[in-house]
C-alpha cells in the first residue's frame, strides 16, 4: 500500500508530506484547494507524462517521492526482483521534473526510464478518475473491462501469439506473390551479377596476396640489384668483405684471450656475429636467386587487380567486400528462384495457423461469455442500489463483422442498459441522463475494482452527479473496497466522507502573496466540523453538526 508521499514545488504545492493508512481514506476540501493535484502528483510518480507546467512557478524543479509497503503487492515484489531492484519489503520511487520539462526517475535509488516506472506503477496503484465514464463508452474499453474481470490474460496471450504468427505468414505470402514482372527482372539481374562474381572467383585472401605480389614484381629489378650488392658487401667483395673482417677480428681476439681471460666473452660475441653473418649470406643468396624479372606475370597480376577494381566500382563497394557480396546476392537469388516451393509451404502453414487462431479465439469467446454474464449480474445489483431499482445491465457479445486477424479476438463487445421497466436494452453511449451514466459508471468501477490485484485504489471524484441516499450507498461501496486493502477517495459528498476510516482536509493558504496547498489530518472533532461544512450552509449550526456526527456514527455501525 501507499505509506507516504512527499511533494516539493508541484503545481501550487510548495512542500507537502502526507502519510496514509490502510482502509478507506477520504480527501475533502473546497473546490480548487488542490485535492486533484495530489492525484496528479501520484500519477506522476507512477510514470505519467512529465510536463514543465507541473513545476511550481519560480521553482527550478518539482520533486515527488512515494514510499510503498509491499505486504499486499506480490506482483510489484516480483517485478522488482526481476529487475534486481528489490529492497526488503518496501519500494521508494522518486521523480524529478525540471522547469524545462526534462524528468528523471529512480526506483529504490536506481535511475530508471519512465517506461519501467509505468510498468511498476500498474502493479501498485489503480486510479479511477472522475471522467472514467467517458472512456467506458468506447467499445475497446468495454472489451478490456470484460477481459480484466474474467482474468483472461492467458487466453488473450494465446490469441495474440496466434495472430502474430498468422500475420507474419501472410506477409511472407504477400511478398512472394508481389513478385511479378519487376520480380522477374530482379531475378535476371541477380543471375547476371552472380555469374559475373562467380567468374571472378575472388578468394577470401587472394586480394592481399595479389597486392603483395604486385609490389614485389614491380620492384623486382631493384630488389635483385640491391640484394646482390648487399651480398657483395657481406661476402663477395675482393677487399673488405664483412665476413673476412669478422674472421680477422675473431683470430685477433682469440690470441688476446689466450693471454687475458677478460677477452673470452668478447671472443664469443665476435664468433657469434660471424656465424650470424654467414647465415645472413646464405639466406640472402638463396632469396636473390629466387627473384626473377617476369614481365608476363607482372601483366597478369595487374590485369587481375584491374578486374577486381572494376567490379568493385560497378557494385559500389570495396574490393575486399566482393566475396561477401557474391554470397549475399546468391542467397537472394536462391530465395527468389525457390519462391514457388516456399509459397506452397507458406500456404499450408497459413491454413494450419488460421485454424489455430480461430480455435484460440473461440476459447477466448467462451470465457468472455461466462464473464459477461457474471459482470452483468454484479453491475445490475449495484446500480439497483444506486437509485435505479429497475435497472438491468448486460453485456452483449457478437461475432465481429470484419474478418481481420485481431490480437484481441473475434468478438464485438457492447455494454447495454435498460434503465426503466418496459425499456429495451440500449448501448451505454445512448443513455440520455448524465446522472444515470454517472451511477452506471461508478457501479462498473466498483465491480472492476473488486477484481483488481493492485493494493491501492484511488477514486478521484467518481461520485460526481450523485447525491442523497444514493451517495451514502456509494460511500459504503468504497468503504467495502478499502477493507480489503487501501482506497483513497477524493470527494465533495458528506455521505461518502462519513464512511471513511481516515479523513484528510485539503485547503489553500496564502503567505507573502504566494498560494500553496496544505493537508490536515482530522481528529474526531474536526472531522465532524468538515462533514458539517460539506452538508452545506454559510454558518454551521448545532443541528448541522449533530447531523454530521450522526452520519459518522452510523457509518461506524
Amino acid at each position: 500500500m501507499l505509506a507516504e508521499i512527499t511533494i516539493r514545488n508541484f503545481a501550487i504545492i510548495d512542500r507537502l508530506d502526507v502519510e496514509f493508512e490502510s482502509g478507506m481514506t477520504v480527501l475533502s476540501g473546497e473546490t480548487g484547494a488542490g485535492k486533484s493535484i495530489l492525484v496528479d502528483a501520484l500519477n506522476l510518480i507512477l510514470g505519467d507524462r512529465a510536463d514543465a507546467q507541473a513545476v511550481r512557478e519560480g521553482a527550478e524543479r518539482a520533486e515527488v517521492s512515494a514510499r510503498f509497503v509491499l505486504d499486499d503487492a506480490p506482483a510489484a515484489r516480483e517485478w522488482l526482483a526481476e529487475h534486481e531492484l528489490d529492497d526488503d519489503n518496501e519500494c521508494l520511487i522518486r521523480r524529478v521534473v525540471a522547469s524545462e520539462g526534462r524528468s528523471r526517475c529512480w526506483i529504490n535509488g536506481t535511475p530508471m526510464p519512465a517506461r519501467e516506472l509505468r510498468e511498476l506503477g500498474e502493479r501498485l496503484v489503480d486510479i479511477h478518475g472522475q471522467h472514467a465514464h467517458q472512456s467506458l463508452l468506447r467499445r475497446s474499453a468495454q472489451r478490456d473491462l470484460v477481459d480484466e474481470y474474467g482474468e483472461h490474460s492467458e487466453a488473450l496471450a494465446a490469441v495474440a501469439a496466434a495472430a502474430d504468427t498468422l500475420r507474419e505468414t501472410r506477409a511472407a505470402i504477400a511478398a512472394i506473390e508481389q513478385v511479378d514482372d519487376a520480380g522477374a527482372m530482379r531475378i535476371d539481374l541477380l543471375q547476371y551479377q552472380v555469374s559475373e562474381l562467380e567468374a571472378l572467383d575472388l578468394g577470401a585472401d587472394e586480394l592481399d596476396e595479389l597486392e603483395a605480389e604486385h609490389r614485389r614484381l614491380a620492384s623486382a629489378e631493384r630488389l635483385i640489384g640491391d640484394g646482390q650488392r648487399a651480398l657483395t658487401l657481406l661476402y663477395e667483395a675482393e677487399e673488405g668483405a664483412a665476413m673476412d673482417q669478422l674472421g680477422s677480428a675473431e683470430r685477433l681476439v682469440g690470441d688476446l684471450a689466450e693471454t687475458d681471460n677478460g677477452f673470452a666473452p668478447i671472443l664469443e660475441l665476435v664468433a657469434s656475429a660471424r656465424i650470424q653473418a654467414q647465415e645472413a649470406v646464405d639466406a640472402l643468396r638463396h632469396h636473390v636467386d629466387t627473384l626473377d624479372i617476369d614481365p608476363q606475370r607482372f601483366r597478369e597480376v595487374e590485369q587481375r587487380l584491374a578486374s577486381i577494381q572494376d567490379l568493385a566500382r560497378k557494385h559500389r563497394c570495396a574490393p575486399s567486400e566482393l566475396p561477401a557480396l557474391a554470397a549475399r546476392l546468391a542467397d537472394e537469388l536462391d530465395a527468389l528462384e525457390g519462391a514457388g516451393a516456399r509459397l506452397e509451404t507458406l500456404k499450408m502453414d497459413e491454413a494450419r495457423q488460421t485454424e489455430a487462431y480461430h480455435e484460440a479465439a473461440a476459447a477466448l469467446s467462451a470465457k468472455r461469455s461466462a464473464a459477461a454474464s457474471q459482470l452483468g449480474n454484479a453491475i445490475t445489483e449495484i446500480i439497483r442500489s444506486l437509485g435505479m431499482p429497475e435497472g438491468e445491465f448486460s453485456v452483449r457479445i457478437t461475432p465481429a463483422a470484419h474478418t481481420r486477424i485481431n490480437a484481441s479476438g473475434t468478438d464485438d463487445i457492447e455494454f447495454l442498459i435498460a434503465a426503466n421497466p418496459g425499456q429495451s436494452a440500449r448501448p451505454l453511449e445512448r443513455v440520455a441522463s448524465g446522472g444515470e451514466l454517472s451511477r452506471i459508471s461508478l457501479a462498473i468501477e466498483v465491480v472492476a475494482a473488486t477484481r483488481t490485484r493492485v493494493p491501492t485504489l484511488v477514486f478521484d471524484e467518481v461520485d460526481t452527479g450523485i447525491g442523497g441516499g444514493v451517495a451514502e450507498i456509494v460511500g459504503r461501496q468504497l468503504r467495502a473496497l478499502g477493507t480489503a486493502g487501501q482506497s483513497l477517495c477524493v470527494t465533495h459528498l458528506p455521505q461518502v466522507a462519513a464512511q471513511a476510516a481516515h479523513h484528510l482536509h485539503v485547503a489553500k493558504q496564502v503567505r507573502n502573496g504566494n498560494t500553496s496547498t496544505r493537508i490536515t489530518y482530522l481528529d474526531a472533532k474536526t472531522r465532524v466540523e468538515e462533514v458539517a461544512r460539506m452538508l452545506g450552509g454559510v454558518e454551521l449550526t448545532a443541528q448541522t453538526r449533530a447531523h454530521a456526527a450522526d452520519m459518522i456514527e452510523r457509518a461506524r455501525d
